[in-house]
């Protein structure tokens, strides 16, 4: 990452308008937009006042930055951008995003707290959701925006798909989830047993059986995280300080705060740090900074507009920007190393030399940068006009070839012309003195460089322009007999002829070594777009792999869940069964046993199925 491109401090990439009208920050979107490489981006949401920015201001490195703010305002407005070179990844750029507080009493605007949260999950590959105190219903209810995600974000344009795959496709470019939660006072026990901080979160996702209303609002907001977001983490912080002290907390050292909060907040940068993966859009491409401002700008008017934003036309606008800046900086490439290796006049093999190169290296530049490109139709545009620019060239450079050349015969040719005006042919043995130079001049003419590749041609043009020169200079050698002169003539019209082909001998070669050229392109074409269809593939491949294994972990939760509670079930059972066994004494010893061996073993067997579905699961 470029030092110019490094931020000193955090820059406001969307604004909040007083009106409630998001607003994207140009200077920032172009600050963004100079990033060239691929971007991992963090970003936190949560309600106001609850120390986003503190741990934002610590992913960076930094104790100042996002702004913290100590009264009961929210602080942060909009979505603020802090990019930075990433700290574990090399060759990547960690773009921090800190939102504005959630339901700011001053603002009063629930929907635009929800573009606020849909714009953070758009945006980022690992969203951070901030709150105070624990995870209990309320804590679920006051994440009724998750619940909102399927009216705040389209996955396709058309109304029509299954909202199954909508549900998949979303989930596969989704950011993963991270709950902090902040000044955690409770034990991590659960039924009297020491759990982990992702066994908390988990068990405050379970959901409930059931259709009634009550059970449908209780389980909404907990299978949109477990569906929308491809993978769960929660840390628990205790209170830094003393609550004298909180609204200073950025101002003390490490020193003074409480060792536990210390040590959370250093796992939890390192596990940011090296678990936040690059950015993915639909197909698995990563994405730089200059594609993640192309994405945030198209959300952004199209929230302005009063529609809601589309994955899929977002990522085919992007495409569509994208694959003719590649077409246009390729084309700008082939024509700028043309213009500074190309020699006029250049030979056939030299020229066509010159050409494969710096088109490999347009075509190259044009693959690095283009995506998406249905039919290859831009791939194919591309190399249609670098080939359009290349016959250009190849006229030019024969036109230049074909003056030079002229320009060189007549310079060559001036001492024959002064011994023709001086009447030197015009006597007895002067048409052999004449044939003697003409030979001269042309084998001159052979021996000089930097012809260019219409040499022969321009001889050929030549010699007939002189035909009737040669004549003249026959018929006036009053040595030559009729018979000589006609064998003379003959001799002329064989040289003539002999060069017309070596012209002609000459233009084909130029049409073979061009169709030689396009024979091994299309070879290069076909490895070129094999290599971009496995890129492609691989893209895809790990995105389908992500979400499958965010389902298989989900459902092997739910098996697990499952298990265990039709194995409490069964115990409920045996020791209801045991009761009966004790109280009931009109029934036969053999018939409490029998019908006591008979339930346990239809429970055991229900639980035994639920174990191999387990085990199975576990498998794949």
């Amino acid at each position: 990452m470029s030092s110019d491109t490094y931020m000193q401090s955090p820059v406001c990439l969307i604004e909040n308008t007083q009106k409630g009208k998001l607003v994207i920050n140009e200077e920032a979107l172009q600050l963004l937009s100079n990033i060239n490489e691929t971007v991992v981006v963090v970003s936190v949401v949560g309600f106001y006042r609850t120390g986003k920015s503190y741990l934002m201001n610590r992913l960076a490195g930094k104790t100042h930055g996002f702004s913290l703010g100590s009264t009961v305002q929210s602080h942060t407005k909009g979505i603020w951008m802090w990019c930075m070179p990433h700290p574990k990844k090399h060759n990547h750029c960690l773009v921090l995003l800190d939102t504005e507080g959630l339901g700011d009493i001053e603002k009063g605007d629930q929907k635009n707290d929800c573009w606020i949260f849909s714009l953070a999950v758009l945006l980022s590959s690992m969203f951070v959701y901030n709150s105070m105190g624990t995870i209990d219903q309320y804590a679920v209810e006051k994440l009724h925006f998750i619940s909102n995600l399927t009216e705040l974000i389209k996955v396709k344009s058309n109304e029509g798909d299954d909202d199954d795959d909508e549900e998949l496709d979303l989930l596969k470019i989704s950011p993963a989830f991270v709950w902090t939660v902040r000044d955690f006072t409770l034990e991590l026990k659960i039924n009297g047993q020491d759990v982990t901080a992702d066994e908390y979160l988990n068990h405050g996702l379970q959901l409930k059986k059931g259709f009634s209303r009550k059970v449908l609002e209780h389980n909404q907001p907990r299978e949109c995280i477990r569906n929308y977001f491809r993978s769960r983490k929660c840390f628990v912080f205790v209170q830094p300080t003393t609550s004298s002290n909180l609204n200073q907390v950025e101002k003390l050292p490490e020193s003074q705060l409480d060792p536990k909060f210390v040590d959370m907040c250093h796992e939890f940068y390192q596990y940011i740090h090296l678990e936040s993966q690059p950015k993915t859009i639909k197909g698995g491409h990563r994405i730089n900074g200059r594609k993640l401002a192309i994405l945030a700008k198209t959300y952004v008017e199209t929230i302005a507009s009063g529609m809601v934003p589309c994955i899929e036309d977002a990522v085919s606008s992007m495409a569509k920007i994208e694959n003719t800046a590649a077409l246009k900086d390729g084309l700008a490439h082939y024509k700028q190393q043309m213009d500074l290796i190309m020699k006029i006049p250049s030979e056939t093999e030299e020229l066509a030399k010159m050409h494969t190169q710096c088109r490999k290296e347009a075509i190259d530049l044009f693959m690095r940068r283009s995506f998406n490109d249905q039919d290859q139709a831009y791939y194919k545009q591309m190399v249609a006009d670098v080939q359009a620019h290349y016959l250009e060239l190849c006229g030019k450079n024969e036109a230049a070839s074909m003056e030079a050349c002229t320009n060189l015969l007549e310079t060559l040719s001036t001492e024959m012309e002064e011994k023709l005006r001086e009447g030197l042919y015009a006597q007895p043995g002067g048409y052999r003195v004449y044939e003697e130079d003409r030979q001269k001049m042309i084998l001159q003419f052979h021996s000089a460089p930097g012809k260019g590749n219409k040499a022969e041609d321009a001889l050929n043009k030549f010699m007939k322009r002189k035909t009737p020169e040669a004549d003249s200079v026959l018929q006036a050698d009053r040595m030559l007999t009729d018979k000589d002169r006609e064998l003379a003539a003959e001799q002329q019209r064989v040289t003539e002829a002999k060069q017309e082909t070596k012209a002609q001998e000459e233009a084909v070669k130029t049409l073979e070594k061009m169709r030689d050229n396009e024979r091994m392109f299309h070879q290069e074409s076909v490895k070129h777009l094999k290599l971009k269809m496995e890129e492609e593939k691989e893209n895809l491949q790990r995105e389908q792999k992500i979400a499958l294994e965010s389902k298989l972990r989900e459902q092997k939760e739910l098996a697990e869940k499952e298990f265990t509670m039709k194995a409490e079930m069964m115990e409920e059972q045996i020791k209801a069964l045991k009761g009966q066994h004790e109280s009931d004494d009109s029934i036969s010893k053999y018939e409490r046993i029998a019908r006591i061996a008979q339930s346990f073993l239809e429970t055991m067997v229900n639980a035994y199925s639920s174990h191999k579905t387990l085990k199975l699961l576990a498998k794949k």
